[in-house]
């Protein structure tokens, strides 16, 4: 079938417009990496464009000097591996019998999990039941309220809906319970879904900022993400944690330790994504297709 002059105006016009967008978030990203390894004179005389001037990894080497960007650091880990794994567990334990018929009153605690999206508590609610169950200045108060997100739930509940019941009646018919479907014939079958949703929690871990500045108050158990914005809002703390001393003004930028800050911040999720890109697009195609 012959495209129309209208499909082929459209199409050109679309991919434009597609790579206008990708040059837009792409560009900024480029520019903080050339800041990062620029010399303080290229900087300060606006030399940097898109590739570094005057290559040097000082911003780096003083960055990683101070323990506490190291800190930062292994908490952004233990923050994102242990919470993708309770939200993937939880979310599996909640979507598995939603998608299950003979499981009763499936329509109304879906419904029930499904108001959640729509109406909640509220922030300064949600702040006095954390701080009832002691969970404020611990991890717990950043994993425990957002287990399960209901979105990520509907998804893997399509998931289940999809997987065919001759297989779950084989599996009865061998003897097998609810526990031996869901670990050997449901999971198995669900890693790419797993894997998109396990990539959507990881990267709101990794990137938890507001409850980060609300529930934990100890400055040793913060993560990157707060780290990186103290170093950029203040001059003070971004020194403290470079550990700069007036002479080293003369050869670094504050704006070559906050770019190089903001790089050690991006480029874990930037080097995990495309492990994870096939599983990402198969399960997030295969959760949209059904209704």
């Amino acid at each position: 079938m012959r495209e129309s002059q209208g499909d082929k105006t459209f199409g050109v016009v679309n991919n434009i417009l597609l790579l206008l967008f990708s040059l837009s978030c792409l560009l900024p990203m480029v520019h903080l990496i050339a800041l990062s390894f620029s010399s303080q004179s290229a900087i300060v005389s606006g030399q940097v464009g898109l590739w570094p001037v005057g290559s040097t990894i000082q911003a780096y080497e003083k960055l990683f000097e101070n323990s506490r960007i190291l800190t930062a650091f292994k908490n952004s880990v233990i923050i994102t591996i242990v919470g993708v794994a309770l939200n993937l567990l939880f979310t599996i334990l909640c979507s598995f019998p939603l998608s299950r018929s003979y499981m009763y009153g499936r329509r109304f605690f879906t419904l029930a999990i499904v108001f959640t999206m729509l109406f909640s508590g509220g922030l300064i609610p949600g702040y006095l039941l954390v701080k009832s169950l002691g969970l404020v200045d611990t991890y717990g108060a950043i994993w425990l309220p957002g287990l399960v997100s209901v979105y990520n739930m509907l998804v893997m509940r399509t998931f289940f809906l999809g997987i065919p019941e001759e297989l779950v009646e084989s599996a009865r018919m061998d003897g097998g319970g609810e526990w031996t479907v869901l670990f050997r014939i449901f999971l198995p079958l669900s890693l790419p879904v797993i894997a998109a949703l396990g990539l959507f929690y990881g990267v709101g871990h990794w990137n938890a900022f507001f409850n980060m500045l609300i529930f934990i108050h100890s400055p040793d158990k913060h993560n990157l993400a707060v780290m990186v914005q103290q170093m950029i809002m203040s001059q003070s703390i971004m020194q403290e944690i470079g550990n700069l001393s007036p002479e080293d003004f003369k050869t670094i930028t504050p704006e070559s330790i906050k770019s190089a800050g903001i790089i050690v911040m991006v480029v874990p999720m930037l080097l995990v994504y495309p492990f994870l890109q096939k599983y990402f697009i198969k399960g997030m195609l295969i959760g949209a297709v059904k209704g």
